[in-house]
């Protein structure tokens, strides 16, 4: 047993990626990739079943839990962010290479915590390292959306630690298992409906698309392996099986293709292909099956694998043309053709081509759903399937690479970038010809036995093959005969976003009108009226009392001369405005107090 047996790989990452701030820049981005293959090798070394398991507040935290779940999306974490960061070669920010580490580890800590308090605060860690990504960009539209973009989460992370402090009051327990969850209704859906904030779940979806494009190129990158990442990952812990998941995964990929469709921005489609694709992980966890598990885990290795080579593409063609709209893209396979075909390689992929990681993985939700009934599910990620083969697939490149030559004349994209994106593409197509390779190490593999060769996959099942190139075609003929449908024109699409980009305004103008008018009210009840009578009163009222005292004795003394005691009246009341107080009615004052004074002390006593 290795040191590393018992090293949560966070911490590692976490505690490096501050280390890092005090190397000059060539040193910290060569520290940033040896850091991120450390923590492959670390995760490798991870024994499962082992745990570590401190003390915080009379608690036993479980920092490490290890089994094949974790350990599969340990794996394609830190592999992702290696790639990431050779592409990321020629950033220059010290700030970004940082916050992409903390990011990861956090999000290793959430994949390998085994107690709610533990996930709560590491979650919460990846909000927070994220949210600088985005700000890196440093203009106003990145600052507005990091803005949005945390105040989501942090309001998720609201919901979701309701969720856990009901559940730890309701069974005393912190471990974050199933049947803890369970135990209480409400708890459970408050940590649903906060994990599915993190995972894009429609109507919950649009902090995705409104962020992830205002990021640097190389924060979209990192971006969009990780946040929806683990939260798939904490619905396979805590909600396998949950009927309500099939039906919301559903609606997210159908929506996803639908938003991709009538989107211009080349990051923006990618977003929403980001949705649909963790619908399917959402209803394949909502299946609950081992087969679907198995396909829900394998689908999440490669869809970081293809999306994060989508990403890099995208941010390869932004940094050498600094346009990022289809209307403003086009004919860029005479001046980058690698990365053209790097980028067709992850269309495949994502598409679900034979021969590539997409087909290994998507087919096992598929086929769960179809095996357990779900007719109307499996015909729903059908359609998806062939959507994001329309909008991913096809329509990117084809704007990017294929369309009007708009006469741009730019360079390949930096050695670095493309190494970053071989590498990524390289794992799309190894993982496809060997799909016994992702099988071994994902859970409930023992039922893949039989399909984990590529003769299994791809010769005796053939059909399946057959069919695949079928929706290929069909989508391929689809988009070219709709294609002058499929023109894009110079237009933002607003989803669910509307209402905090919209509709937060009005709410604001509303909450500003109604606050102003009250606090108009107040000002004329309280400072105009309430107060002038208050200070009246108070120069007034010991005027008045003491006339209300001495008038009778006035009146026997004057024999009722009203002239003399309205002189008198007159001159009490002169005598308070002005502060000055006759000696014998301050002496009679005295004594009546000193009297209220003996008669209290005696009632009490």
């Amino acid at each position: 047993m290795t040191l590393l047996n018992n090293i949560p790989p966070a911490f590692l990452l976490i505690i490096g990626a501050f280390a890092l701030l005090i190397l000059p820049a060539r040193a910290r981005k060569v520290g940033a990739i040896a850091l991120a293959f450390f923590g492959v090798y670390a995760v490798s070394q991870l024994i499962e079943g082992s745990n570590v398991t401190p003390e915080f507040l009379g608690f036993d935290l479980t920092l490490l839990r290890v089994d094949s779940t974790s350990k599969s999306f340990g794996y394609i974490f830190t592999l992702s962010a290696f790639g990431a960061l050779i592409f990321s070669w020629s950033e220059r920010c010290r700030l970004q290479n940082t916050a992409a580490l903390v990011y990861v580890g956090s999000a290793l800590g959430v994949v390998f915590a085994g107690d709610m308090i533990s996930w709560y605060l590491f979650w919460e860690l990846m909000a927070i390292s994220s949210t600088f990504l985005i700000l890196a960009r440093n203009n106003k539209r990145s600052r507005l959306a990091a803005q949005r973009y945390i105040l989501v989460h942090l309001g998720g992370g609201l919901v979701l630690l309701t969720g856990i402090l009901l559940t730890i009051h309701e069974t005393g327990s912190i471990d974050f298992t199933k049947e803890n969850i369970y135990q209480n209704t409400v708890a459970k859906n408050f940590i649903l409906i906060g994990i599915l904030i993190n995972a894009a779940a429609v109507p919950f979806s649009s902090w995705l698309p409104d962020a992830y494009p205002e990021s640097t190129i190389f924060g979209g990158v990192i971006l969009s392996a990780y946040t929806t990442k683990t939260a798939v990952y904490t619905l396979v812990r805590g909600f396998p099986g949950e009927e309500i998941l099939i039906p919301i995964g559903c609606i997210m990929a159908v929506y996803g293709i639908i938003y991709a469709l009538l989107e211009n921005d080349i990051r923006r489609i990618l977003a929403y292909s980001i949705i649909n694709q963790v619908g399917f992980m959402i209803c394949g966890i909502g299946i609950g099956t081992k087969l679907a598990i198995a396909g829900v885990v394998a689908s999440t290795f490669c869809s970081i694998i293809y999306t994060s080579l989508l990403w890099m593409a995208a941010g390869a063609v932004m940094y050498r043309t600094n346009k990022s709209k289809c209307t403003e893209l086009g004919g860029l396979y005479k001046t980058m053709p690698i990365t053209m075909v790097l980028v067709m390689i992850g269309a495949l992929a994502v598409s679900g081509a034979p021969l590539t990681s997409g087909f290994i993985s998507k087919t096992l939700i598929t086929a769960a759903a179809e095996h357990q009934n779900y007719l109307w599910a499996w015909f729903a990620l059908k359609v998806a399937s062939a959507g994001i083969m329309l909008h991913t697939g096809i329509k990117f490149p084809f704007f990017v690479f294929f369309n009007v030559d708009r006469g741009l004349r730019s360079k390949e994209a930096p050695r670095a970038m493309i190494a970053g994106m071989s590498l990524m593409a390289f794992l799309c197509i190894y993982l496809g010809l060997n799909p016994g390779q992702l099988y071994s190490i994902i859970p409930n593999s023992d039922i893949l036995v039989e399909q984990d060769s590529f003769y299994a996959i791809y010769i005796k099942h053939f059909d399946h093959v057959a069919t695949k190139f079928q929706m290929l075609l069909f989508s391929g003929l689809s988009f070219f005969l709709f294609l002058p449908m499929l023109k894009r024109t110079r237009t933002i699409s607003i989803d669910f976003d509307w209402f905090y980009r919209k509709g937060a305004k009005l709410l604001y103008s509303g909450i500003d009108k109604t606050f102003n008018s009250i606090n108009r009210a107040a000002e004329h009840i309280v400072i105009k009226t309430f107060l002038p009578s208050l200070v009246k009163f108070i120069i007034n009222a010991p005027a008045s009392l003491t006339i209300m005292l001495f008038r009778p004795i006035w009146e026997e003394s004057l024999s009722a001369d009203k002239t003399n005691i309205k002189k008198r009246e007159q001159k009490i009341i002169s005598q308070f405005s002005s502060g000055t107080f006759p000696v014998a009615y301050s002496a009679i004052f005295i004594l009546i107090f000193i009297a209220i004074l003996i008669f209290l002390g005696r009632s009490l006593s």
